[in-house]
């Protein structure tokens, strides 16, 4: 168990790492509370928050990936080198890529209801 608590510990001092350092981070985080906010709002149903969780999830995950590896590529390579950036420049699409699929699934989720709710207006 201590090494459970311990683990969960790291975890939480990564976590820490990349909301203090990556602006990027704290912009999903943002972007994440305003989502879970509006779909309170909205009242959607239990499959739409399935793929809200999801996506946030998958975002957080992809960014803290991310984050990691250019940390390992800066460790590795602290001179400029150009594999190094093709590295950092594939993760960063990565994340991008993800971040895209989580905006589609946003508008196909709450254009709708908020069309409906600027029409009753």
């Amino acid at each position: 168990m201590n090494k459970f608590i311990r683990s969960v510990g790291f975890a939480l001092k990564g976590l820490r790492y990349a909301f203090i350092t990556q602006l990027n981070f704290r912009i999903q985080t943002s972007a994440a509370c305003v989502v879970i906010a509006l779909g309170l709002y909205l009242n959607i149903n239990t499959q739409e928050w399935h793929w809200i969780n999801l996506c946030i999830a998958l975002v957080l995950v992809m960014e803290l990936f991310n984050t990691g590896i250019e940390a390992l590529v800066d460790l590795v390579s602290p001179q400029y080198n150009k594999l190094a950036g093709h590295v950092k420049d594939v993760s960063a699409a990565a994340v991008l890529i993800m971040a895209l699929f989580t905006l589609i699934t946003g508008i196909i989720i709450f254009a709708p209801k908020l069309l409906l709710l600027f029409h009753a207006a």
